[in-house]
């Protein structure tokens, strides 16, 4: 399944004459077109569907979005652990950090925030 999944811009470019973006998914970053909106600027929400930019949307909303997906399991699909997982498969040791999806990092920065 493929979600359109909201992100941060937390920076911006051009390739090739295409504006793209690199855009932060609770600690997951990725490369990311703009051409459907262009106007995206840093510190924005967009919302990403197989590296296209469809639209901005506000914090708040991209917040709800991202611990619903996380409530439903849907962000491990996307953003899953691969290295995390194949250990877990090996028998070994998760590495730290693994497990980590967009969602409880954004949930981790909501609680920081308000200590």
């Amino acid at each position: 399944m493929c979600l359109a999944v909201p992100g941060r811009v937390v920076g911006t470019g051009e390739r090739d004459g295409t504006p793209m973006a690199q855009v932060d998914f609770g600690g997951v970053t990725k490369d990311v077109c703009l051409a459907y909106v262009p106007e995206a600027q840093v510190g924005e929400y967009v919302i990403v569907h197989v590296g296209f930019a469809l639209q901005r949307l506000d914090e708040e909303s991209a917040r709800a979005s991202l611990r619903l997906f996380e409530e439903l399991g849907l962000l491990d699909e996307e953003f899953g652990d691969a290295w995390g997982r194949a250990a877990a498969e090996a028998g070994a040791d998760v590495p730290d950090g693994a497990g980590a999806t967009p969602a409880t990092a954004a949930t981790r920065s909501d609680e920081e925030a308000t200590r």
